[in-house]
């Protein structure tokens, strides 16, 4: 069976793949008849999950990693969990977020070893850059570190991240315009924590607002509207992640057959190890950025498709 990666850069507004898990249809048909590489953003949509037992649910850092050939990833089930919650998260969001790991290890039987809770505030900030990018800061990584060696030592071997957020997050997005506001600082915490500590990981925001509204919003991001928690997501794709081991072992880059990737957003590392190693690349033209970096600019060689259904096609 062919190897192959399907993935959306997070925070630069893919039209498809740049809301709430509105790319996990094509990533779905993919991995039907591949092994599939997804990062979180690909199949993440707050209650829900697109992830298949045919995707390899990888966060952006490890990604890099392995494209570059550092690591290795080794194929794993049933992950036990452990859960960080910032200390800034208020009593009764925070109630909301252990309901909801209940409510996951009832109706999956995920193993969720529990949470550990900050000692300092996190503290998230979030905005968009002049470019069109989401970023952000967070003023103390290091609280979250400790508490994820803290569940490791326990036995944990994936992490799930819960950090307060501001609520403000303006109202373009839920039109389907532009950018997720949240997208690039929740890529900031994951990394470092897979950078750290080696272990997968991936982020869900908490907001102190947890009313859901009433508004009509763009499909591609009602999956967001419509729960006042996006950690489910998180939990389902970490229970089966890969885990990470040397680079000679599981699967290595050397397996990966192609990457499927949109338009315009070519330059991240993934495409440019592939590109380098004369692989198969997959530029979607349906799916356009906020950024303008095609094969053009790069003067790398790609075939690019019309849409994902046409790839789907000819996979």
């Amino acid at each position: 069976m062919k190897t192959g990666a399907f993935i959306i850069p997070t925070g630069i507004g893919a039209s498809i793949g740049g809301f709430a898990g509105d790319a996990s249809k094509w990533a779905r048909k993919l991995s039907q008849n591949v092994r599939l590489i997804v990062n979180p953003n690909v199949v993440n949509a707050a209650c829900f999950s697109g992830i298949t037992y045919n995707m390899l649910y990888v966060e952006g850092y490890t990604l890099d990693s392995f494209f570059k050939s550092d690591l290795g990833l080794k194929e794993s089930h049933n992950n036990k969990i452990g859960v960080i919650f910032d200390k800034g998260i208020p009593k009764d969001v925070l109630n909301i977020h252990i309901n909801t790991i209940n409510a996951v290890k009832t109706v999956y039987d995920i193993d969720i070893y529990g949470y550990e809770i900050t000692e300092e505030d996190v503290g998230v900030e979030f905005f968009i850059e002049g470019t069109g990018v989401s970023t952000g800061n967070v003023k103390n990584l290091e609280t979250i570190k400790n508490a994820a060696i803290k569940l490791l030592n326990n036995g944990c071997n994936a992490i799930a991240i819960v950090c307060l957020f501001p609520d403000e997050q303006g109202d373009d997005y839920a039109k389907g315009i532009g950018v997720d506001p949240v997208g690039g600082v929740e890529a900031i915490i994951s990394h470092y924590i897979s950078k750290e500590l080696k272990v997968p990981c991936a982020h869900a925001p908490a907001f102190k607002d947890f009313s859901i509204s009433t508004d009509i919003v763009d499909s591609r991001c009602s999956a967001e509207y419509i729960t006042p928690t996006f950690l489910p997501c998180v939990l389902i794709g970490l229970a089966n992640a890969p885990l990470i081991c040397d680079k000679n072992e599981g699967i290595t880059f050397e397996d990966v057959d192609f990457i499927v990737i949109p338009y315009n957003s070519l330059g991240c590392i993934p495409v440019l190890e592939m590109a380098k190693a004369g692989k198969k690349i997959y530029a979607i033209k349906e799916n356009t950025t906020v950024l303008d970096v095609t094969d053009f600019n790069l003067n790398i060689k790609c075939d690019t498709i019309d849409t994902y259904k046409s790839l789907t096609e000819l996979i």
